[in-house]
């Protein structure tokens, strides 16, 4: 497996980071085992968590995610194969980017995890109202303490991360290596014109979420009947547009031309973005990990590209 690099990081990491935020959700202790046993057996090595995971969820508080990972590196002996990153900031118990949340916010995380160090800690959401030298003073401690490895910024527009980058190299201060920003085929403009910019020359690894654009891009929702009773289908029913259609008509060109399936197809696009260092992705079960790994190996030619990103052209 080909790795990438984290920012200027010493990280190495395959191109496709699991998304964690289905385990303790839609996917039970037990089977979460077993697919993060069959993802490391793809050498795959980077999984996403957030300690807000899954407060979302009825008689759920947060950190159900970070516990059953933490649960299976006990059970498993396997930290050692895994850069595992999460986030602070969301949760509403730890709410906000201030020093003290972040010192007490990443004691409950590792302490849940059941590790002593977090690869890569992601500032979950742009915290305006505490100023960008605190959180980051707080991060440099932490990684002075061996509890961080390198940070992260998710959800932060352009302006924001530019101006903390800055922050960074006027203060010495630790800088973010890596941006977690919402990219796929449909939601291209925000990244690509606000964030990219930013991101791309200063060598920021970029990993996005919804990177299948919340199972719509697998193909399995091609009408709002298919979104009824499922558990992400109100996010998906905004793809069902004449744009959204005929993106899922590219794919599935492409997953024929290629003897694989869409969402193979819609994660091979973002592996192979310039910018892009490894998109995220989840998945419930042992077999539909199968075509999230399958992307890491498919190489899409040059009509593939072509065709997909006439498809899903924003400028139309």
């Amino acid at each position: 497996m080909q790795t990438r690099s984290i920012g200027n990081s010493e990280l190495k990491v395959a191109p496709l980071v699991f998304g964690g935020n289905v385990f303790g959700w839609t996917a039970d202790e037990r089977t979460s085992f077993s697919i993060l046993d069959a993802f490391v057996d793809h050498d795959l090595n980077f999984i996403d968590t957030a300690d807000v995971y899954s407060a979302w969820v009825d008689g759920h508080q947060g950190g159900e995610s970070e516990t059953i990972i933490g649960k299976w590196f006990k059970d498993s002996g396997k930290r050692h194969r895994v850069v595992l990153a999460t986030k602070v900031g969301k949760l509403s118990t730890r709410a906000g980017l201030t020093a003290a949340n972040i010192a007490a916010a990443v004691d409950d995380s590792l302490r849940r995890l059941k590790t002593d160090y977090i690869d890569v800690y992601f500032s979950h959401y742009d915290d305006e109202q505490t100023p960008l030298d605190e959180t980051l003073n707080a991060y440099q401690k932490l990684i002075k303490a061996g509890k961080v490895r390198v940070i992260g910024a998710s959800n932060y527009t352009g302006e924001r991360l530019d101006e903390a980058l800055k922050v960074s190299k006027d203060s010495g201060l630790p800088a973010y290596q890596i941006l977690q920003p919402e990219y796929n085929l449909y939601d291209r403009e925000g990244y690509e014109t606000d964030l990219e910019p930013v991101a791309e020359p200063r060598n920021i690894a970029v990993v996005p979420y919804y990177a299948l654009a919340s199972g719509f891009l697998s193909g399995k929702y091609r009408s709002k009947a298919d979104t009824q009773n499922k558990a992400r289908g109100s996010r998906v029913e905004k793809y069902l547009d004449a744009r959204g259609l005929r993106i899922l008509d590219a794919l599935d060109e492409v997953a024929k031309r290629n003897d694989t399936t869409p969402a193979t197809v819609a994660l091979a696009w973002l592996i192979a973005r310039p910018s892009v260092t490894a998109p995220i992705a989840s998945a419930t079960s042992v077999a539909q990990l199968e075509s999230l790994a399958a992307s890491t190996r498919l190489t899409l030619a040059g009509e593939d590209v072509d065709l997909l990103d006439e498809a899903s052209a924003w400028q139309k």
